[in-house]
C-alpha cells in the first residue's frame, strides 16, 4: 500500500439530488470508486440533500440508477446501510444542530448579526480601499450589550467558524503543497439565520463522523478546503473527529471552447449517453482519461485493469477537455470487446418499441442472431443498431433520398440485371459465393466490386453503408433479396 494510503482507506461520494447526473460527476464518483477498489478501502455513497428548494427525490432516484448502471457499487449508503446511518443529510439535522452548539460553546464559532445590507457596504468600501473583501469579523468580540442592542432590533444571527489567525497549509495529492493566507479565508457562515446547517458545516461533519480518509473532488471546491481543515482541527478538539482528511482536488472537465462543462451543457448529461447506448464500460474508460492515464500508449482498456494501476498522484491538476468523437470510439472499441451474446443481448432495448420502426411480430430472432456478430463490428454506439438492421424486419427497405441517387448512376438498372441472374444462380450458403456474383456481373459491365455492389446494396437495405452486404444478403434470405432488386429495377425503369 502507498504512502498515500497508510490506513484503511474510507472515500466518499456525495452528490447534490438536483437535475439530471453529468459526466462531470460521474468522473469524481469513478475516481473514488477505483481509489477505494485499489486500496481495499470503503467508498460510503452519501447524499448532501439539505437545500430543499433545489434538491428532489426525482433526482435522488436517478443518481442511484446512474450508479447501479455505471456498475459502482459503494460499501456504505443508501439501500446498503452501514454503521454511519442515515446517509442522507436531510435526516441528520439533529447531529448538525448538535455539533454546531458544541462550537459555539468552545468558542470556535460566534453569532453574527450583521445584515446583508451591512455586509455588503462594508465589502464595497473593502474594495475600493484595495483590501480583500471577504467577512471582516465585525461580531467576532461582540460585548453583552451589543449583542442585547441587536437582539432588541429583532435581527436573528447566523452562526459564523472562527477562522485561525495563521496560514494554513497542506499537502493536496494532486497539486502539491498549497497556503492559504489569513486574509483569503475570512470567518464563514456554518448556520442560516433560520438555523438550517450549510454545506460548510454538514460536509465535513459527515466526513468526520464517517471517518473519511480521503476526499477526492473537483476543483471548484479547492478554495474551501482551508476553511475545512480549520473546521476539521476544531473537531478533533472536541472529540467530534480523529483526523483530518488527505485532499486530491481533480481537473476540471472542459467543454466547447474554454469553458467549464456545465449542467446545462448538452453533451454534460449523463442520460444522453445511456440514451445513445454508450457501455458503462466505454464510457468510464473514457471518463478516466480526464485528468489520468493508464499508460502513455494506451487509452483502452477494463476497469479492472483502471483499479489496478489507479494512483491519484498522478491525476494531472490541468483541465481536461471533453472529446465526444474520441469517448465514441473507445466505446466502439467495447463494444467489439463484448462476447457477441452480451453484445446480442444489450442491443435489445433498439430492437424493440420505442425504438424499433419495425412492427413487434415482424421481429426475427434467428435472422438477429445470424447478423449480430456483423453488426459488432460496425456500430460505435447500440443506438445504431436499429438502423442497421431494419432492412431485415420492415416489408422494404426505407430508401434515404441521398443514398439513391448516390448508388444509382446510369446504366444501373443493366447492372442490377445481371446481378440479379448471377445471384439467381449463386450458392446462398455462402456469402463468397454472393460476393463473387456481384463481382462478376460487375466485370461484365467494366466495374470494380465496390462499384458493383453500391446499387446492390442500396437496392436491398436502402443505404450506401451498413453491415457487410454479402453477410446481410444471406441473413435477409435470397426469396427477399431478389424480391428487392426486382423492386429497385422497377422504380427504376418505371
Amino acid at each position: 500500500m502507498s504512502s498515500v494510503a497508510s490506513a484503511p482507506v474510507r472515500v466518499r461520494f456525495c452528490p447534490s439530488p438536483t437535475g439530471n447526473p453529468h459526466v462531470g460527476l460521474v468522473r469524481t464518483a469513478l475516481f473514488n470508486w477505483a481509489f477505494a477498489k485499489h486500496h481495499q478501502g470503503t467508498l460510503v455513497f452519501r447524499i448532501e440533500d439539505t437545500d430543499a428548494a433545489r434538491d428532489s427525490e426525482e433526482s435522488y432516484t436517478q443518481l442511484l440508477d446512474a450508479m447501479r448502471w455505471l456498475g459502482l457499487d459503494w460499501d456504505e449508503g443508501p439501500e446498503v446501510g452501514g454503521p454511519h446511518a442515515p446517509y442522507r443529510q436531510s435526516q441528520r439535522m439533529d447531529i448538525y444542530r448538535d455539533v454546531a452548539r458544541k462550537l459555539l460553546d468552545a468558542g470556535h464559532a460566534y453569532h453574527c448579526y450583521c445584515s446583508q445590507e451591512e455586509l455588503d457596504t462594508r465589502r464595497e468600501a473593502a474594495r475600493a480601499a484595495g483590501r480583500p473583501s471577504g467577512y471582516d469579523g465585525h461580531c467576532r468580540e461582540l460585548s453583552d450589550a451589543q449583542v442585547e442592542e441587536y437582539k432588541a432590533q429583532g435581527r436573528t444571527p447566523i452562526v459564523r467558524f472562527r477562522m485561525p489567525d495563521e496560514a494554513i497549509t497542506f499537502t493536496d495529492l494532486v497539486r502539491g503543497e498549497l497556503t492559504f493566507t489569513p486574509e483569503n479565508v475570512p470567518d464563514y457562515g456554518i448556520v442560516r439565520a433560520n438555523g438550517a446547517p450549510l454545506y460548510t458545516l454538514v460536509n465535513p461533519v459527515d466526513d468526520a463522523l464517517m471517518e473519511i480518509t480521503h476526499v477526492l473532488r473537483g476543483e471548484d471546491l479547492l478554495s474551501s478546503t482551508p476553511r475545512q481543515i480549520a473546521l476539521y482541527k476544531a473537531l478533533i478538539e472536541l472529540g467530534i473527529a480523529k483526523e483530518t482528511p488527505r485532499f486530491a482536488h481533480l481537473p476540471y472537465v472542459m467543454g466547447e471552447g474554454n469553458k467549464k462543462l456545465s449542467k446545462r451543457d448538452p453533451q454534460s448529461s449523463l442520460n444522453l449517453y445511456r440514451e445513445r447506448g454508450f457501455l458503462p464500460e466505454g464510457l468510464l474508460n473514457y471518463l478516466s482519461l480526464l485528468g489520468w492515464s493508464l499508460a502513455p500508449d494506451r487509452d483502452v482498456f477494463t476497469l479492472d485493469e483502471m483499479v489496478a494501476a489507479f494512483d491519484v498522484t498522478e491525476v494531472q491538476p490541468n483541465p481536461a477537455r471533453f472529446d465526444l468523437k474520441k469517448c465514441e470510439a473507445i466505446n466502439a472499441d467495447h463494444i467489439r470487446m463484448l462476447d457477441v451474446k452480451d453484445f446480442a443481448e444489450r442491443c435489445r432495448p433498439w430492437l424493440q418499441a420505442p425504438h424499433a420502426p419495425w412492427a413487434p411480430e415482424a421481429f426475427d430472432e434467428e435472422k438477429w442472431q445470424a447478423i449480430a456478430p456483423h453488426a459488432q463490428t460496425r456500430v460505435k454506439v447500440l443506438s445504431e443498431i436499429t438502423d442497421n438492421v431494419d432492412f431485415l424486419f420492415l416489408p422494404e427497405p426505407v430508401f434515404d433520398e441521398a443514398s439513391w441517387n448516390k448508388a444509382m448512376k446510369e446504366g444501373s438498372d443493366a447492372l442490377l440485371r445481371t446481378a440479379r441472374e448471377k445471384l439467381e444462380a449463386a450458392d446462398w450458403n455462402s456469402p463468397e459465393s454472393l460476393k463473387e456474383a456481384v463481382l462478376a456481373a460487375g466485370e461484365a459491365h467494366g466495374l470494380k466490386l465496390g462499384k458493383a455492389q453500391a446499387p446492390v446494396r442500396v437496392a436491398v437495405t436502402g443505404r450506401t453503408v451498413g453491415l457487410p452486404l454479402f453477410e446481410s444478403l444471406q441473413v435477409l434470405g435470397k426469396e427477399k433479396s431478389l424480391a428487392r432488386i426486382d423492386a429497385a429495377l422497377a422504380k427504376l425503369t418505371g
